[in-house]
């Protein structure tokens, strides 16, 4: 998940110096950027919308739109708490507070199936989302980590989970230049230089230890993994007591799976590389785990949530079951989405229903691309490590920000 970035006020004066440090201590990001956007040029626009009627979604009269009204319900209690005229959308689906106005009073308004569907069928257009053409996209799972901690270490409770360091600094490219707008880096100040921060082999080692950073001191090693790669989770006290803490910033690295490294090491067949199958190997190979983690170098940092969460990157709790993470580069926060795929390992059972976009993640990226928020819980766990289906999206945009679209986007 994405935290709200930290604007580099601290340099806004030393713009030529910070743009040459940013080129020289990123260049990889840099490229990889470039490439991706020539080949949006080359090729046309990714996100592709087409205009389609409620008739043709799948089971459209059949899902239990009321499970997904709490999740309906806050995007819009928090879009219509916007200026009207505030640009919501992205580039490819242009939108501003006021569009949602109608269809958010209706929902606000509605308590039951009938209504909901009658205001979303009233306000809503859905449109066919496909990449360039492409309408079959991935779509995985996420879950709420749980896992037993501690408030102090001893020898049950030694594995830190830390809170996010004060040199840890989000640069906003677009406040520097117009063209770099929505460009965002992760780095520290080292001498007088914006350098990238470390890695996460660096972090554990020497970077984090003994600066008091800790927030919670966790039972098992391999749940704090965990807890990093779904980015949110609850720590059960010693006492029984529950601490919700969610995601506060990343360390601006890649996400490179451990599990696809062992399986290309050949250490495991790719059936077996679930959370359970990539456990089991740390527990046979103890002496190998820590340069096994470090081979994913994005590192995440955690701060305590008070009231309902977890908190997805629109700055909402989620919804399980109905909030889902995407590319918000192409799919705006707070869009209701009607999804068709199939349960985890279940390609006969049809897993069609009403989501919201209310979240991201550094693994989701593209047009037709989700990540369902399963919830909390060894049953979430089942599901999420499972799901790795095949299916669409149709995006239900406002009535009028899907009138300007027209055939595509």
């Amino acid at each position: 998940m994405v935290a709200p970035a930290l604007h580099f006020r601290s340099f806004r004066s030393k713009i030529h110096f910070l743009f040459l440090a940013v080129l020289l201590a990123l260049v990889p990001t840099a490229c990889e950027k470039k490439e991706e956007k020539a080949v949006v040029e080359d090729k046309g626009p990714a996100l592709v919308l087409a205009k389609v009627g409620f008739a043709d979604l799948t089971d459209w009269q059949a899902d239990h739109l009321t499970d997904a009204l709490p999740a309906l319900r806050r995007s819009c209690k928090r879009i219509l708490a916007l200026d009207p005229e505030k640009q919501i959308g992205t580039d490819a689906v242009p939108m501003t507070a006021a569009d949602w106005r109608d269809g958010c009073g209706a929902l606000t308004a509605s308590d039951d199936d009938f209504t909901i569907r009658s205001a979303l069928e009233t306000y809503f257009t859905p449109m066919l989302a496909s990449n360039r053409g492409v309408e079959e996209g991935l779509f995985t799972g996420y879950f709420e980590a749980e896992l037993l901690g501690a408030a102090t270490p001893d020898e049950t409770y030694r594995y830190p989970i830390y809170k996010r360091p004060a040199d840890h600094v989000i640069a906003d490219l677009g406040r520097f230049d117009d063209a770099l707008k929505g460009k965002r880096i992760v780095g520290r100040v080292d001498g007088g230089r914006f350098v990238p921060y470390p890695d996460r082999g660096t972090l554990e080692q020497s970077h984090l230890p003994g600066k008091g950073l800790e927030l919670f001191w966790a039972k098992d090693r391999i749940d704090v993994f965990l807890l990093q790669v779904q980015g949110s989770g609850r720590v059960i006290l010693p006492d029984g007591t529950v601490r919700r803490i969610g995601f506060d910033g990343h360390n601006g690295r890649p996400y490179k799976s451990i599990g696809r490294v062992l399986i290309d090491r050949g250490e495991l067949e790719a059936h077996q590389a679930s959370w359970d199958g990539i456990r089991g190997w740390i527990e046979r190979n103890p002496d190998k785990a820590t340069a096994l983690l470090a081979e994913n170098p994005r590192f995440i940092f955690f701060r305590e949530i008070d009231g309902e969460g977890p908190i997805g990157a629109e700055g909402l709790a989620l919804t399980p079951g109905r909030s889902m993470a995407v590319d918000r580069s192409f799919v705006p926060m707070g869009v209701p989405l009607w999804l068709e795929t199939n349960w985890p390992s279940e390609k006969d059972k049809p897993l069609n229903r009403l989501m919201v976009a209310q979240d991201t993640g550094g693994a989701i990226k593209g047009p037709v691309r989700g990540d369902f928020f399963w919830g909390y819980g060894a049953e979430a766990l089942k599901y999420a490590g499972k799901m790795k289906s095949t299916g669409r999206y149709y995006l239900l945009l406002p009535n009028a920000a899907a009138a300007r679209l027209g055939r595509t986007s």
